[in-house]
């Protein structure tokens, strides 16, 4: 039987915090999809797998668009988010074609900031403050398909998957917010730090390879998550009062965005260790295909590189990756939009992006 495809299928089962970076808010919703060759898959005695996933990144630089806001890291104003996700995915093998897996994700956050607390502005030394969450995150259960036959179709197939976010992260995180020395209110947290949404989405995913030769194949991923609810209500005031202009541009609460995921590459094979090469795009739209887009959201792009390694043993499965964007993309947001339509003056947002992400993991068959 042909070698597997193996890096591609494991690591995208833990490593879709999806988009992105920093203060682009997306979900740790691990994407679960093509372990491995179809054909050794429907082979494989074991009827179980679970996948263990760590993910990491300090986001920092700030865009509006393509261009870095190099000042705010000169003047000391920049936003600074800390991410660390562990991923747990169990999965059954239904038959030759057929799967099931679960994914729930333990997410801790860090978040530094002086405007959420004394303010740009401010001279005091203790004007850097920070703020954290920790927990689980939205669960997602998935059924996946082979669709070519798995035995007949060795050098080659494709896999669909559709799944359920469910809302279990909380998604009204509060912690304190500094106003002076003395001074302190409770508030939700950023959006970007927030364990969870507040929606029910509903996910699909196309994970696909070809094997060229015994050491060499090729591979591909597509994920879409559409989040159907406009907003979860939640307001961005960090524990203040709303803004008049807040309410007209319809930021004062938290949207509920889409996200998705694009990646491909060559996958070499040499013995019981992978390497392979690729490039990732990531994304949050300023618009979702279902549902309202109002609310505060930080869309955006990134776009890089994603070299990996893994050790294939007999039950076990280890792989890491390190994802390094060189393209990053803080896109005009709805809210944005608005404001440009109603002031007729263009209006665009920035984001704090990580210059690369680091995920570790193994799996293990039994």
């Amino acid at each position: 039987m042909i070698a597997i495809a193996l890096f591609f299928s494991v690591f995208i089962s833990v490593t879709n915090r999806l988009v992105a970076q920093g203060c682009v808010a997306v979900r740790s919703n691990g994407a679960m999809c093509t372990r491995s060759h179809a054909g050794e898959d429907a082979a494989d005695n074991h009827n179980w797998q679970l996948t263990t996933g760590y993910r990491y990144f300090h986001s920092f630089r700030h865009f509006v668009g393509t261009e870095e806001q190099k000042h705010r890291v000169a003047e000391g104003t920049d936003v600074r988010n800390w991410q660390h996700a562990v991923d747990f995915t169990l999965a059954r093998k239904l038959n030759k074609r057929m799967s099931i897996a679960v994914n729930v994700p333990i997410i801790s956050n860090r978040r530094s900031s002086m405007y959420e607390h004394y303010g740009n502005s401010s001279t005091s030394p203790n004007a850097r403050k920070e703020t954290t969450s920790f927990g689980i995150g939205d669960v997602r259960i998935t059924a996946y398909r082979w669709m070519l036959d798995p035995i007949k179709s060795k050098k080659g197939n494709i896999q669909v998957g559709l799944g359920l976010k469910l809302p279990t992260g909380d998604y009204r995180y509060n912690d304190f917010f500094w106003k002076n020395d003395s001074t302190k209110v409770l508030g939700p947290v950023d959006q970007s730090i927030q364990l969870g949404d507040g929606g029910t989405g509903i996910s699909l995913e196309l994970n696909g390879y070809y094997v060229f030769t015994k050491e060499l194949s090729a591979y591909g991923n597509f994920y879409y998550l559409s989040n159907p609810r406009e907003h979860n209500g939640v307001s961005t005031a960090r524990g203040g009062t709303t803004s008049n202009t807040n309410i007209l541009y319809g930021s004062s609460v938290m949207s509920v965005p889409d996200q998705y995921m694009i990646r491909g590459g060559l996958n070499l094979m040499l013995g019981a260790f992978s390497a392979s090469a690729g490039v990732r795009l990531e994304a949050v739209p300023s618009e979702d295909i279902m549902g309202g887009s109002s609310g505060f959201r930080r869309p955006g792009r990134i776009f890089g590189a994603e070299p990996g390694v893994a050790y294939q043993m007999k039950k076990v499965n280890l792989f890491a990756t390190v994802p390094y964007w060189f393209s990053k993309n803080r896109t005009q947001s709805y809210a944005d939009k608005q404001r440009t339509k109603i002031t007729g003056v263009f209006a665009q947002g920035d984001a704090a992006f990580a210059d690369y992400s680091i995920n570790i993991g193994c799996t293990v068959r039994f």
